[in-house]
Parts: C-alpha cells; sequence; structure tokens
C-alpha cells in the first residue's frame, strides 16, 4: 500500500501514511511562522490525496483561527489594535489570523459571526460582509436582495462614469469619461472609505417617484425631470485621444507632418484640412467633426517607381495618411500634445472634449441591478409634485420591484430619505446596518409617513394622484452606454472583399446583420419579396453566367466579350441572379475536389 498522494503546486511529490498528521504539522508551522502564510494545505479524503500549493496566482483572504470554539483573536487584540501598538501583519504571525486559498476552505467550517460558533467550527470571519468583492461590499442593504441582483450590480458599478482619476486634466487615455458633478451616496457602507470610493464617487442622488409615468417609464424605462437634466444631473464630458507619429522606413524615409498638397496622393479636399496650421497641426478649441483632418501627415511612396499609362517608369508621389475624427463622432479639440516616442519619432496627441447631457436612450442604474435607459424627459411643470412643492427627479417603475425581489433598493430610499433630512450617512454596510424600524421611527418624527409614501398631485391636470406614491432618494450611476456612442444606420458602403457582403460594426461603416431569427419571422410572414431583398438584392447580389449542360459556372472574357463553359466549351450560357456569398461556396467545394453542378429551369 503507497498510502496516500501528495501533490506539491501539483505535482506528485510523494506518498504519505498518516495525511491528517501532515495536514496538521503543515497547519501549525505555518501559524508559528515557520512556513510562509501563503502555503496553503487540502486534504481530500475521498481521493485520498493532499494538495500544498505555494505558487502564484492564488486569491487568499484572511479569517479568524477558531480552537475549541473560541477565536483566538480576543479583545485584547482589539484594544491593541486600535491603539496602534499591534498591527494586522502581527495578528498573522502570531497564528491569530491566517489567509485561507479556495482549496483549503475545503477543509474549513467557517462562522459567519460569532454567536453561531461552535466546537466543530474551524474558523470565523472578520467580518460578515468579507464574503463579498469589492464591488458588492459597497453597494448598501445587499443581503435584502434576490442573490442574482447582487452581481449584476457589481458589473454595472464597474461600468458608471464618475471621477476616475483626479489628473484627467495631465492624461491622455484612449476614452474617458468624467461626471461634472459627482456625489457621494448618503446611504454607504463602512467600506467605502477602505476601498477608496469616496474619493472618486460615480452617481447622483436622485429623488425618485416609484409610480409610473403615462406609459413612458414602462418596463425599465425611466422618466427624468428635464430641469433636473438642465441643472446638471448625470451629465458627463467625454474625451477622447487621437495619436500619430512620423514613423522612418528603410532607405532613410519618413513620414512628415504637414499640410497636404492637391498633387498629394490621396488629397482629402480643402474642406477637410481647413483646420489645420502651417505644421500641419490643429489648435485647441475648434470645433471637430467626423472626418475632419487633425494632424495632417504625408508617407513615402510604398514603392519609388511605378509603371505609368504608357509603360514607361514614373516615379510615385508621397501618400496621403492624415490622422481624421472617426465618423460620427465629434466635439471640440481639448488638448494638442506634441513629444517624441519611445523610438525617438515625433508623436503628435490630440484629445477631444464632448459634453454628454442625458438624452433619450441613456443608460442609468441603482446599486440594486435595477438598470434602465431613459424613455423620456418631462419639462418640471408636467412631472408631479408632493404638498410641499418637491419635484421627483425620476419617475421609476413599480412593477420592478416585486418581480426582481430588490428590498434593498426600498430600505436605500428610505435611509437616504432620513439621511438628508438629519444631514447624515446612513449606514448600510451588508449584514450590519441601520435596521428598518429605527429608519421609520426617525422618518415619523420629521413629520413624514414612516412607510415613505407621500401625496402627489398630477403636474399635467393638478388633480391630486389617488394613490399614495413611494419616494425616496436613491444613488443612481450613469453608465458608458450611451445611445449617441451606439446609434447607426447605412443606406450602402464598404463591402468585404472576400465575401462582398457589408462590413461589420458601427466603426467600420458596417450593415445592420439581419440574422437567422429576422429571416424566420419573414418566413413565417410570408413576404418572400421583402426576404429577397434583404438577403440578396441589399447584400451581396451578382449575376453570373451558368452553362445548362455541365451545370458550373461559366467563364465569363470581359476583353474578348465572350462567356463559355471551361468544361465542354458551349457558349450557350445563361446569366443567373445569386449571392456571392454562395458563388464562393461553389468555388471552395471545387477546390476540395467536390463539383456542385447547378440545374437550370425554365421560370414557369
Amino acid at each position: 500500500m503507497l498510502g496516500t498522494s501528495v501533490y506539491l503546486n501539483g505535482k506528485l511529490i510523494g506518498f504519505h501514511n498518516n495525511p491528517k498528521d501532515l495536514v496538521q504539522t503543515i497547519r501549525d508551522r505555518r501559524r508559528n511562522g515557520k512556513l510562509p502564510y501563503e502555503v496553503t494545505v487540502a486534504y481530500y479524503e475521498d481521493r485520498n490525496e493532499v494538495y500544498i500549493n505555494a505558487d502564484e496566482g492564488r486569491a487568499l483572504r484572511p479569517l479568524i483561527i477558531v480552537e475549541k470554539g473560541k477565536p483566538k483573536l480576543t479583545k485584547e487584540h482589539i484594544k491593541l489594535l486600535k491603539e496602534g501598538k499591534l498591527s494586522f501583519d502581527d495578528l498573522v504571525k502570531n497564528g491569530i489570523i491566517e489567509y485561507l486559498d479556495a482549496e483549503e476552505e475545503e477543509n474549513a467550517y467557517i462562522a459567519i459571526t460569532e454567536d453561531e460558533l461552535t466546537e466543530e467550527h474551524t474558523h470565523l470571519e472578520i467580518h460578515p460582509a468579507l464574503i463579498l468583492g469589492v464591488c458588492s461590499i459597497i453597494s448598501p442593504y445587499p443581503e435584502h436582495n434576490s442573490a442574482p441582483r447582487v452581481p449584476m450590480t457589481s458589473a454595472m458599478i464597474k461600468q458608471s462614469l464618475g471621477l476616475y482619476a483626479l489628473n484627467y486634466r495631465l492624461r491622455t487615455d484612449t476614452q474617458s469619461h468624467i461626471m461634472y458633478y459627482p456625489h457621494v451616496p448618503i446611504v454607504k457602507t463602512k467600506f467605502h472609505k477602505i476601498v477608496g470610493a469616496e474619493g472618486k464617487p460615480a452617481g447622483q442622488n436622485f429623488i425618485v417617484a416609484i409610480m409610473p409615468y403615462r406609459g413612458y417609464n414602462i418596463n425599465d424605462a425611466i422618466v427624468l425631470n428635464k430641469a433636473s437634466v438642465e441643472r446638471g444631473l448625470g451629465r458627463t464630458v467625454y474625451f477622447r485621444t487621437y495619436e500619430t507619429q512620423e514613423r522612418r522606413y528603410p532607405g532613410g524615409q519618413k513620414d512628415k507632418f504637414e499640410r497636404p498638397k492637391p498633387e498629394i496622393s490621396g488629397y482629402r479636399g480643402d474642406e477637410a484640412y481647413r483646420f489645420l496650421d502651417e505644421n500641419g497641426i490643429i489648435e485647441p478649441e475648434f470645433k471637430v467633426n467626423g472626418g475632419d483632418v487633425v494632424v495632417g501627415k504625408t508617407s513615402p511612396p510604398r514603392f519609388l517607381e511605378e509603371i505609368g499609362e504608357f509603360g514607361g517608369m514614373i516615379e510615385e508621389k508621397r501618400r496621403e495618411n492624415s490622422l481624421a475624427i472617426k465618423q460620427g463622432e465629434s466635439g471640440y479639440v481639448d488638448l494638442v500634445l506634441i513629444t517624441e516616442s519611445e523610438s525617438g519619432n515625433r508623436l503628435v496627441k490630440v484629445r477631444t472634449r464632448k459634453e454628454m447631457v442625458p438624452e433619450i436612450g441613456d443608460k442609468f442604474a441603482a446599486r440594486h441591478g435595477q438598470k434602465g435607459v431613459v424613455g423620456l424627459l418631462v419639462p418640471q411643470e408636467d412631472m408631479p409634485f408632493s404638498q410641499s412643492g418637491i419635484i421627483p427627479d425620476m419617475c421609476m417603475n413599480p412593477h420592478a420591484i416585486p418581480s426582481r425581489m430588490t428590498v434593498g433598493y426600498l430600505l436605500e430610499a428610505l435611509g437616504a430619505k432620513v439621511g438628508s433630512l438629519a444631514g447624515r450617512h446612513i449606514d448600510g454596510t451588508p449584514f450590519d446596518n441601520e435596521k428598518e424600524r429605527d429608519l421609520r421611527e426617525e422618518l415619523k418624527r420629521y413629520g413624514f409617513k414612516p412607510n415613505g409614501t407621500e401625496i402627489l398631485y398630477d403636474g399635467v391636470t393638478g388633480e391630486r394622484i389617488k394613490a399614495e406614491i413611494y419616494v425616496g432618494v436613491i444613488y443612481y450611476q450613469k453608465l458608458k452606454h450611451l445611445v449617441s456612442m451606439k446609434m447607426h444606420a447605412r443606406a450602402r458602403g464598404p463591402v468585404q472583399i472576400l465575401t462582398r457582403q457589408p462590413t461589420e460594426g458601427r466603426a467600420r461603416e458596417g450593415g445592420l446583420r439581419f440574422g437567422e431569427m429576422e429571416r424566420d419571422c419573414l418566413i413565417g410572414h410570408g413576404t418572400s419579396m421583402l426576404l429577397m431583398e434583404r438577403l440578396l438584392e441589399e447584400s451581396d447580389k451578382v449575376t453570373e453566367m451558368v452553362c445548362p449542360r455541365c451545370g458550373i459556372i461559366a467563364i465569363n472574357d470581359q476583353i474578348r466579350k465572350k462567356a463559355y463553359c471551361p468544361v465542354c466549351g458551349s457558349t450557350e450560357v445563361y446569366p443567373i441572379d445569386m449571392s456571392y456569398a454562395f458563388k464562393l461556396l461553389l468555388n471552395e467545394l471545387i477546390s476540395m475536389g467536390i463539383l456542385p453542378k447547378l440545374n437550370l429551369t425554365d421560370k414557369v
């Protein structure tokens, strides 16, 4: 009998007859400081294997060690920590706290709170919220939300536009967004300061009425107060950096920054170069649109000589290679930076600036996975208003709450309402927060209904709305999915060389994909001519000559004005309309030794 297999960093290093003793010895030595704290060990009884890991790339998390149902971290330790006489590292070195990876957690029995500790427990969480990641730990009341909403919240916090860096004026990031008036949330967690979210806020506190508004906030749409937007609500600035450099080529030739002359190959016309100075570089504060050149550049010819129209060798002209604003983008030139690249070439960076005001189609999200796009901007006089004259910034659909079970949203609305009246922040830390009961009592003291509802009046008719409307304050984030950066349409445009079908994507002026499911809809409707138009006429229609005897595509000799079959030589060929992608398929099959034949019949 060989005993238990022992693996070090995934490699079998030997066998051991007493695995439990081995594992315990390694753990004791780690806790005594004789082994580095990064070493973890796990014993799988069912597989009879011991895994020792000491390699990099493993996520480790700290836990308090528990022995005989009692945590090793005592009140004396906490007191010394607060006084600064003890550090977190000292707790690790003295075997009070240890780091576990995902594999060793399989052998651990971890208690969330001290109250639930038993003799069987091996570890205790430092704080219950530490089971969460950086994003979910700064969302308030997440334990009151449905589980899938918490990772959705984390995903959207990453997409929020705020103050991503304090030195944004000096940076030349390819794309960046800065919010004009970011707020610190009224309801925040104890971890806001720890993770640095307080210094880089990414949202604003909206007054929200949970009510429908004439169908414009159906499903997940939201209705915004137009006056709030005009006062700066949700307003951001978008920076985009373009860069180019004077490259050197073999043979001593190089690019040159200049205003291209009309004789240059590929000259774009005077209109495109209207903002350039004599050096070929734009100056700040010009308003530019898609296609406008910001840095004029000419490159040496690809070949020194080319064959002219009469067969003689002529010298090739320099090529146009300017840097222009992308199609569909616009803005003001914010910064022009002239410097040198690492290779010693002259480098120019041009940063443009564009103000992004919330519009219909822009995406907003609360910190509870409650995302939605703007369905309507309503003039302030048409928005509902309360007895005290408060007009909400947003109307959010009540149907979004019960089905998603985001009770945390309602608690944040209640808490932030109390916080705005009391002038303080409300603690919404996961598993350790201000309770609903206390918030209701405090709200009552300020003269509001303890359940957070208010009487509102219709701004259009002036009549009292015959329902109590839940009104509160919610921290909303503007997400980077802006409708102005997604809007795209095309009639005709560039096509791919291989398939002759429209190019893909907004950046390449691509076509809008008509997929399989859309095709099924047209088949279901029986609209065959529309189907033909979309998939053939407006895509990659081509007319090919086909031999009726051999069933293969004939050679169409344009020079001799003659079409003939390459197999039988017949000149009796017929023009057939087909998709170029289909013709390409036939060619590819022939190249594999398969000869497909087309059977031609007369139209009935």
